[in-house]
């Protein structure tokens, strides 16, 4: 045991130091001479670990600040109890790692990023927090002095909902075995009522100061509810501009005409699964995923590939996922990887044989595009945060802002030159965080008076151009222009023209019991709205499913009896999926999507 975690197992636990005696100086944090004994039994509250104790045990200043150098203090959970433990995130083997020490259960070490130096870099774009105005909404007042165990929004938290996830049934056509979750023989089905949905719905929009405008339709598998047309119709009449559908296709590839109901009904983007363009890593839709693009293609849709990567499953095609992608690009707009959430317990062996972070995936993605994207191109999530902070002086009036913790996500735009079979990443012609970093600078000086709007447009419009390599630029792109329209002028317009060309990489890394660090979700803004009125950040939710998710939806669920009566014909069997593999690689649209494709990474 290292002698950091030795004091983490003496003064861990619950944090509060709540034993009832105010003195001065003992070591269960009190300050009660008679508490200075540090041998603590499982019952007792010890002390929270302190940065000052880590130091002196350490040698090096350990940061609290979230952007803080590492070594760093933070705190996490047990994965067996579920614990608030005292955590400390350090750097080992050009690697960073989370390690506590739960008094019942052990030690427990995980890797947290499979990279220092970008994990350096991603810190340098810490951004303030978007406080809510109005947490917990119509809830009582908390302050969050448990949090994870009791959220809510809390007032600890940092972000506004960014995108909101609305859960309409645990139904699902298949039966992933890396799912979070759906209805298992038996099992109750969560499906809430018309005006259940409609609350749920309401508690985003009635978020302040920033109401939620984006939510993404999920479950299980959303298509297979009966009215989920009319569901998606409702959200589009409460005000939601942006709806993401999220699905594995499988319904649109059999009943193609609903993209096109979807479409009209106001789902404007297509969340779909795809874990690899082979039937080995993508046993999921591989066959239908061909049918269903078809399909969205003639009902107008943007599509959003979203594979699940796992270490020694799919990690070696996510060059081939981000191919494919470009060769549908005229509907496909995004491919956004999520490194596995390993939920549920694994041994130790297991995990390091499947766990792949952000780094990880993005070190596997330029070794397969040879170096075509490369690690430099990808800055973290927040970043894009001083280009709010800049709108947000310029129209005084405030804006979705992306506060996450910069360890959550990444992202990398490319351009495709299709003449030369070229992919050309922004970073190439764009200096990102030169601008991004003049932009914050201008918003400070807006807010602080020391410069007007007009001022701040002209020095905008001086030094745009110093931030782009036209040398390097594809020919029929002007980005300075591109950028004044959008910063000065608001006007996004052209971004529609340039969806033809480009497309986004994403990466977000949601967490487990393994890696949780409670200063990301903190911060995170994906969440889940509960039919109990709570709000609740996306690795709460999933991660301690019985607190939250598990525990409030079959409070709403309909037993299977009371299920059956109302659906004398259900059964969980009937729901599930039965392919004709033959039949479907036989098509002319599986042919089209994996034989017929340009290989823009030709190795």
């Amino acid at each position: 045991m290292t002698p950091e975690l030795k004091i983490a197992q003496e003064h861990g636990g619950c944090g509060t130091g709540d034993c009832g005696c105010d003195s001065g100086k003992g070591g269960c944090g009190c300050g009660g001479k008679e508490h200075e004994a540090v041998v603590v039994q499982a019952e007792v509250k010890p002390e929270i670990l302190t940065a000052e104790k880590l130091e002196q045990i350490t040698g090096s200043k350990l940061t609290t600040t979230y952007t803080g150098d590492l070594p760093h203090q933070t705190q996490s959970l047990c994965p067996e109890c579920t614990r608030i433990l005292p955590s400390l995130v350090f750097a080992e083997d050009n690697k960073v790692w989370i390690q506590r020490e739960c008094p019942e259960h052990g030690e427990i070490k995980e890797v947290y990023w499979e990279d220092l130096e970008m994990y350096n870099k991603a810190k340098g774009f810490g951004t303030k927090p978007k406080n809510l105005e109005n947490p917990n909404m119509r809830l009582l007042p908390n302050l969050g002095a448990n949090c994870p165990t009791d959220c809510g929004l809390c007032r600890r938290h940092k972000s506004h909902t960014a995108l909101g996830n609305l859960v309409v049934t645990n139904r699902c056509d298949l039966s992933c075995w890396y799912c979070f979750f759906y209805a298992k023989e038996g099992e109750p089905i969560y499906e809430p009522s018309m005006q259940l949905l409609k609350n749920m719905l309401l508690d985003y929009r009635n978020e302040r100061p920033v109401p939620t405008n984006a939510i993404q339709i999920t479950g299980g598998e959303p298509s297979i509810r009966e009215d989920i047309v009319e569901v998606v119709k409702m959200a589009k009449g409460i005000g939601f501009d942006h709806i993401q559908f999220n699905t594995n296709g499988i319904t649109i590839a059999r009943e193609p005409e609903m993209a096109v109901k979807l479409h009209d009904a106001g789902a404007n983007v297509i969340y779909m699964s795809f874990d690899g363009v082979s039937p080995r890593t993508n046993p999921k839709n591989h066959w239908e995923a061909p049918y269903a693009l078809d399909a969205f293609r003639k009902g107008k849709q943007h599509v959003v590939l979203v594979p699940t990567v796992i270490r020694s499953v799919n990690d070696h095609e996510v060059g081939k996922i981000i191919n494919f992608g470009l060769n549908n690009l005229d509907i496909v707009k995004a491919v956004n990887f999520q490194p596995v959430s390993l939920v549920g317990r694994m041994p130790a062996k297991v995990r390091e044989r499947q766990r792949i972070t952000i780094p990880g995936t993005i070190r596997a993605i330029e070794e397969q595009t040879d170096g075509a994207i490369a690690r430099e191109d990808w800055f973290t999530v927040p970043c894009v945060s001083r280009i709010t902070h800049f709108i947000e002086a310029m129209t005084k009036k405030a804006q979705y802002d992306l506060t996450i913790h910069f360890a959550c996500g990444m992202g990398a735009y490319v351009y495709l030159d299709r003449e030369n079979k070229k992919v050309i990443p922004i970073t190439r012609f764009a200096d990102v965080e030169g601008l991004t970093e003049y932009l914050d600078v201008l918003a400070e000086e807006i807010s602080a008076g020391k410069m007007t709007k007009v001022g701040a447009g002209a020095r905008v419009l001086f030094k745009l151009n110093s931030f782009t390599d036209k040398k390097n630029m594809p020919k029929d792109l002007n980005f300075g222009n591109l950028l004044w329209k959008m910063l000065i002028k608001h006007d996004y317009s052209a971004v529609g023209a340039l969806q033809t060309k480009m497309m986004f990489i994403g990466m977000m890394h949601f967490m487990d019991k393994y890696n949780y660090d409670i200063e990301r979700v903190e911060r995170c803004d994906i969440h889940y709205v509960m039919p109990d009125g709570r709000i609740l950040p996306f690795c709460t939710f999933n991660v301690i499913p019985e607190i939250y998710r598990d525990k409030v939806q079959s409070q709403y669920s309909s037993s299977v009896a009371d299920w059956s009566k109302r659906y004398p014909n259900f059964k969980y069997d009937g729901d599930k999926y039965h392919r004709d593999i033959k039949a479907l690689t036989n098509g002319e649209p599986y042919q089209k999507h994996y034989v017929k494709q340009v290989d823009y990474f030709k190795v």
